[in-house]
């Protein structure tokens, strides 16, 4: 079960400002037309034929580029045919090459939970046993199964039931910024945008509190960077000659994670705070197999 204690460590600044920096350079490479915010529209070229590794959202008014999980949903729905060997490759590629660490500088969503946890409260560290598996049952059931399955009845056509029903980053960076600019949209508001903007509002207050949830219960690419996670060829490592087992790594992680013991683990997104407090820098990134003495 759920299990929570207050983090009673006292760290100073944790997130490193290397990593901050690149997340917002990250974010705006992949939404530069940032004037869409105040005009309601979406861009619509060709660039949108392009995915981009994080949870970006395609309504977003800002995006150049789509979501490999809408993408996804769309070919299983029979909306995009052609996309289906091309997301499936694209995913495989960049969670190869470089696992959740994708998470950790790339995805926008991951941005903003980071950007609300600098806020000063109380901290919260939430061993999840059991939660962190249901996003595999999300990428099953939302993102794989039911927008196969169920199909309406006069189109033949399936629905993208994730971005449709639960995505947090299809709320807060594409539904209510384009509602709010572009007022001929909010007579379409009703129900199901009120139960996803309560989906996102509790994932994003939460997100003051505790390290990533979203990221570690529902986010369904993060299962699959998960997954690929231990034999991406980013990896971290531990140099067991000048680690001296003195537990400032494992105390560092809001994950719950030992990088001493599991360098590699599927939860890690490669923030870098157990790197930054090894006195000995015995932990460092590299790509390609480890080599064995």
């Amino acid at each position: 079960m759920l299990g929570m204690y207050r983090n009673r460590l006292t760290r100073g600044k944790r997130r490193l400002p290397g990593r901050l920096l690149a997340q917002l350079s990250f974010f705006l490479l992949q939404n530069p037309l940032l004037s869409n915010f105040f005009n309601g529209t979406i861009y619509r070229g060709g660039l949108k034929r392009i995915c981009t590794p994080g949870l970006n959202c395609y309504s977003c008014p800002a995006a150049v580029t789509s979501c490999p999980i809408g993408a996804a949903q769309l070919f299983l729905a029979g909306a995009r045919r052609g996309l289906g060997l091309f997301v499936t490759g694209f995913l495989l590629a960049a969670g190869v090459a470089f696992g959740r660490f994708i998470c950790g500088y790339l995805c926008p969503m991951g941005l903003l939970q980071d950007l609300l946890y600098r806020i000063k409260s109380p901290k919260l560290r939430l061993r999840l046993r059991f939660a962190r598996y249901a996003k595999y049952a999300v990428l099953a059931v939302f993102v794989l199964i039911l927008p196969f399955a169920v199909r309406h009845p006069l189109s033949g056509l399936g629905s993208a039931w994730f971005c449709t029903y639960i995505c947090p980053s299809g709320t807060v960076f594409g539904a209510l910024p384009l509602l709010a600019a572009n007022e001929s949209l909010r007579m379409f508001a009703g129900p199901l945008l009120i139960l996803k903007a309560g989906i996102a509002s509790g994932l994003l207050a939460a997100s003051v509190f505790l390290y990533r949830v979203f990221c570690r219960t529902l986010c369904p690419l993060g299962a699959v960077y998960a997954l690929l996670n231990r034999i991406a060829l980013l990896k971290m490592r531990c140099d067991r000659k000048r680690c001296v087992s003195c537990g400032d790594c494992a105390r560092a992680c809001n994950l719950h994670i030992d990088p001493v013991k599991t360098p590699n683990h599927p939860e890690c997104v490669r923030c870098g705070d157990c790197k930054a407090v090894c006195k000995e820098r015995a932990l460092s990134y590299a790509f390609g197999a480890e080599k064995k003495d």
